[in-house]
């Protein structure tokens, strides 16, 4: 039987179990094998349903290696390491191991979740939150924690069920959803966004300051010369510091 065409038949009670402990992946750290024990602690139900005696403490002695990636990109990949142990109980003719999958896939999965999620998705919802709490609004908090954590939720869940029905071709299945993409997207939605709000604030302050809102047209060279600095690869902490400096100085003038 050839790798890719055994039959699935773990039942859903299996997966529902291992969806569940994966909220509990990072719930043990090693310096040496980092989330190893959290992988198997997320397999081990699979495993449990797939192998009896000698060759399920094999299984588990296997995958008690090295593992690292992203927690929310970690389900769909070990659904698919799931998919390619239970071809292997079933006798199929695997063209590479789950251990050896998991350990080429883990690291570009990380760098996909990083980008996405921590660099992306969360300063995306925070900076759509911070709306609401300039206006005062309680909902702000509510408003992050659902913009946040609805996607990831999703493809925890989604993940698992994708990686398990896909099994090898779950590298394809992502390069088709062009996450990197998405991950740009996101942060060039913020930085539009961040700018909306700078911009607000300084309407805000000049109303409050009795300032025609035109004065803060002054700004705008201001911005326009930071940019092209920092596209000459002038440092950004460098521009930072010397924008509080004039901001600073200027605020002891007037």
């Amino acid at each position: 039987m050839k790798a890719g065409t055994a039959r699935r038949k773990l039942p859903f009670r299996v997966l529902a179990r291992m969806l569940g402990r994966s909220f509990f992946l990072q719930a043990s750290w090693s310096f040496e094998r980092m989330q190893s024990l959290g992988a198997l602690y997320v397999l081990a139900p699979a495993l449990r349903f797939l192998y009896r005696g000698q060759d399920l403490e094999e299984a588990f002695r296997r995958h008690l290696v090295y593992f690292n990636t992203h927690p929310y990109m970690a389900p769909p990949l070990l659904g698919a390491v799931t998919a390619l142990e239970e071809e292997q109980a079933q006798g199929a003719d695997c063209a590479i191991s789950a251990v050896e999958f998991r350990d080429m896939v883990m690291a570009p999965l990380a760098a996909i979740g990083d980008a996405l999620f921590w660099g992306g998705l969360r300063p995306l919802a925070a900076v759509i939150a911070l709306f609401f709490a300039f206006k005062g609004s309680l909902l702000a908090p509510l408003v992050f924690l659902v913009l946040f954590n609805l996607p990831h939720l999703w493809f925890r869940c989604a993940g698992l069920w994708r990686g398990y029905s896909r099994g090898l071709r779950l590298v394809e299945t992502l390069q088709r959803l062009r996450l990197p993409d998405w991950a740009l997207r996101a942060k060039e939605a913020t930085v539009v966004l961040l700018g909306g709000l700078c911009a607000y604030l300084t309407l805000v302050c000049l109303k409050q300051e009795e300032i025609a809102a035109g004065w803060g047209l002054l700004f705008f060279p201001l911005v326009v010369l930071l940019g092209w600095l920092a596209r000459k690869g002038v440092s950004n902490l460098l521009l930072i510091l010397a924008t509080l400096a004039v901001l600073l100085l200027a605020g002891l003038i007037v």
